[in-house]
């Protein structure tokens, strides 16, 4: 018999002063609810109560320990209340981590909208387009675009997104249409440097595998929003998220090259630790953010930048 169980049983039968009126509430008999007072007294090694069929009165003991039970039954129905609450109202202060330009115009761009409908929320950012480790520097949740997902964590697809080689019409037009992955050496590409953590190359899928090209050109970075502008002004060929170039897309500023090997999935996910009970601050910030994207052509407005 659990000690929850017998404090309660004390509680409510010392509150009706009546082991039969606290049996009916429990719906239990009052042989049974006698059973767990005997055994509660039995395991503080103290008389708590005296009864008899007609009457029943708490000791010394019994009414200190009365104002106990009480407060501690009180503080466990707060502590669950809070608990249910939390799962239908978002509260507490939410960390997140986000590849920088993403999550400048994607994910903080949205943060006051969602705040105003959330007032007990509060959200902090860190935006790196280094791989942070969520669970050891302290983060609620994370948003990830491609790459492998540690088994430990739960991913939430937010949108779809593929990886292209894109350049503007001008550039295509003065240097020709690259028809083959090969034919990226003879051409200007615009690419991260060492400190843009890209330098394996591009990575394309051809003959269901994927493999890496090394490109060159004479421009490099570590600043993905100056490859977008550098390749919208004619100066070469870049290896861009279709989420940061629909707008150029949708208008023509830019086209697609070698889509045939371009890799089939890119996908912006919301990452966060497994756990059984995952709080509403997460929960309604990632269907914030699915909702927000789904809007009809959001993807294809512009979203500032350079």
């Amino acid at each position: 018999m659990d000690k929850l169980t017998q404090i309660e049983a004390f509680v409510d039968v010392s509150e009706k002063g009546s082991l039969a009126k606290a049996a009916l509430s429990q719906k239990i008999t009052p042989v049974m609810l006698g059973r767990r007072i005997d055994a509660l007294e039995k395991r503080l090694g103290v008389k708590l109560m005296h009864r008899s069929t007609r009457h029943l009165a708490l000791t010394e003991q019994g009414v200190v320990y009365l104002d106990h039970c009480r407060k501690l039954l009180n503080e466990l129905d707060s502590a669950e209340k809070a608990l249910t609450e939390g799962q239908h109202t978002a509260t507490g202060h939410l960390i997140v981590s986000a590849p920088a330009s993403f999550g400048r115009h994607h994910v903080a761009a949205h943060a006051p909208a969602f705040v105003q409908a959330n007032p007990d929320v509060r959200i902090s950012f860190n935006l790196t387009d280094q791989v942070v480790d969520l669970v050891r520097e302290g983060y609620d949740m994370g948003i990830r675009i491609g790459g492998n997902i540690d088994p430990n964590f739960v991913a939430i697809k937010l949108w779809p997104n593929r990886r292209v080689v894109c350049a503007s019409p001008t550039y295509l037009a003065k240097h020709g249409v690259p028809r083959k992955l090969d034919d990226l050496q003879q051409h200007n590409c615009l690419s991260f440097n060492l400190q843009g953590g890209q330098q394996r190359g591009w990575y394309f899928q051809k003959g269901g595998k994927t493999l890496a090209v090394r490109v060159d050109g004479n421009l490099d970075c570590n600043d993905g929003e100056l490859l977008h502008r550098w390749s919208v002004e004619g100066l070469g060929l870049a290896w861009r998220s279709t989420w940061e170039i629909q707008h150029e897309l949708a208008t023509g500023a830019l086209e697609t090259v070698l889509d045939e090997f371009a890799l089939p999935d890119y996908t912006i996910m919301a990452v966060y630790p497994q756990q059984r009970h995952v709080p509403a601050k997460i929960r309604f910030y990632v269907e914030f953010l699915k909702q927000t994207y789904a809007q009809a052509g959001y993807w294809s407005r512009s979203h500032g930048g350079w």
